[in-house]
């Protein structure tokens, strides 16, 4: 009268746990590898601002020097291109700022799927547990 298909209480109960422990084991990976993406992401954003701060400082050079050039010529050419030069360079700086700050926003950052998946994969075992 002993099915050989059937398992033990004991058995089912450690199969279980088997699963939870590689299932959450996975999520650690997942959650790790996601982080590891959204730390690289970080790292090109700082990139970005540093760029930033670097043609910032190019702006400021060719602004201060067409600002001395403007007022010493009185509206010289010269001048009044140095000082187009420049703006572009802070308009180029100001944009690479916007971008490097939204792709550091702590949003971006999170590991969003891995918290989709532990939501779903904990509703999952709610719903098996509630059938029974």
């Amino acid at each position: 009268m002993n099915d050989p298909t059937r398992k033990s209480t004991t058995d089912m109960l450690g199969d279980a746990l088997n699963h939870v422990s590689s299932l959450v084991r996975k999520e650690v990976d997942l959650a790790r590898a996601e982080v590891s993406e959204n730390l690289n992401k970080a790292a090109v954003a700082i990139g970005l601002i540093i760029g930033a701060v670097i043609v910032a400082l190019t702006a400021l050079n060719v602004l201060s020097a067409a600002l001395v050039a403007a007022l010493t010529n009185a509206g010289i050419d010269a001048g009044w291109s140095a000082l187009i030069v420049g703006a572009v360079f802070a308009i180029i700086a100001f944009v690479m700022v916007g971008k490097g700050i939204n792709d550091l926003k702590l949003s971006s950052l999170a590991p969003s799927r891995t918290a989709k998946n532990v939501k779903r994969d904990a509703n999952a075992v709610k719903d098996a547990y509630d059938d029974k």
